[in-house]
């Protein structure tokens, strides 16, 4: 008797002990299901709101993008733009007064080809503009006073080590002086509407009175790209000249920006030009091309701390911008969206 008690209660509490494992599964199955039911749910609504959001019209819209940090930068001052729709992508005191120093050569260069017919003619440099440059210990690109100089020779000596002696012989060359020639730059500036811009000479030497924004200088790069001549030398690590008499062997230019670089990769693609620009007022100062997720984007920032002499900031501050960019975005349509949303628009419908 007592044996078939036992053998009752073992049976019993098998029973048990199945129902709570059965009750179990099927908790978890439920947890599970509506887990996995409401991801979805959700997943089909961000994308309607994607979808909605991603209109021809939206996607083109000048909106900027809160995924790119621009806030903890080195540069105080930043604007990254899409280069083909000209959006912007994401900015900080994009608009605020900025010193361009050496950025002004941007608008010196684009002038110089334009008002120019033939870049392989030859001019001799003028003596009188190199003993002012000297004094002002501008950035020089090696030329002589009295050099037979080709044309071309005098743009890559501008764009790529920053030479002022190439600023000023364009200037005489096109305008008479530099005076007359910044008037030009002036009414350039009027032409392309950066409003918050005025030049006061060519190379970028401070003055309280030449200044811009790195918004209007984004602008003036997105125009000079345009330009087959002026792209060539801007997106130059180096280049040489003609040989002359001064320089028999010709001269070997270096870019200012490349030269600061390790490496022009990052994740999701690598810079492809550029123009560094500095003076104790402006700060580091760079003006950069890139190719991020098969897109080109530009990017310009100002016043970060240091020197020539210095770690990099501002080049620091283009890597991380356009690393951020690759890490976490991808393009659709012009814009650039956070990863994954372009995945869920083909993936659910």
């Amino acid at each position: 008797m007592e044996y078939r008690i036992r053998k009752h209660y073992k049976k019993k509490r098998r029973h048990f002990i199945w129902r709570g494992v059965l009750s179990i599964v099927v908790v978890a199955v439920l947890i599970l299901g509506g887990r996995k039911f409401y991801s979805l749910a959700d997943q089909r609504a961000s994308i309607r709101n994607v979808k909605d959001s991603g209109t021809k019209d939206n996607l083109n819209a000048s909106t900027p993008n809160t995924t790119i940090d621009l806030e903890n930068l080195y540069s105080p001052y930043s604007i990254l733009t899409d280069l083909d729709s000209g959006n912007i992508l994401a900015e900080h005191n994009a608009k605020d007064r900025i010193y361009p120093a050496s950025l002004t050569k941007i608008m010196t260069a684009i002038l110089a080809i334009e008002n120019t017919q033939d870049m392989e003619e030859v001019m001799t440099l003028p003596m009188d503009f190199f003993s002012k440059l000297y004094i002002e210990n501008a950035s020089m690109a090696g030329f002589q006073p009295g050099e037979q100089v080709r044309l071309k020779d005098l743009l890559y000596g501008m764009l790529l080590p920053s030479g002022a002696e190439c600023c000023l012989a364009f200037c005489e060359r096109i305008a008479g002086s530099e005076e007359a020639f910044v008037r030009l730059m002036n009414q350039k500036a009027g032409e392309l509407g950066l409003e918050n811009t005025h030049f006061s000479n060519s190379t970028g030497l401070h003055d309280l009175e030449h200044y811009s924004t790195v918004k209007d200088i984004s602008t003036l790069l997105q125009y000079a790209l345009k330009n087959e001549i002026f792209r060539a030398a801007f997106t130059s690590s180096q280049y040489s000249t003609l040989p002359s008499e001064q320089h028999p062997k010709g001269v070997t230019f270096y870019s200012t920006m490349f030269e600061c670089m390790e490496s022009t990769k990052f994740t999701g693609g690598k810079i492809i030009g550029g123009k560094t620009g500095y003076t104790k007022e402006a700060g580091l100062c760079l003006a950069s091309l890139a190719e991020v997720n098969g897109k080109e984007v530009i990017l310009v920032t100002a016043k970060a701390d240091g020197t020539h002499q210095t770690t990099p900031f501002h080049i620091l501050d283009a890597m991380n911008v356009y690393r951020q960019m690759g890490e976490s975005s991808v393009c659709y349509s012009g814009k650039f969206l956070p990863n994954g949303y372009l995945r869920k628009l083909f993936i659910i419908s």
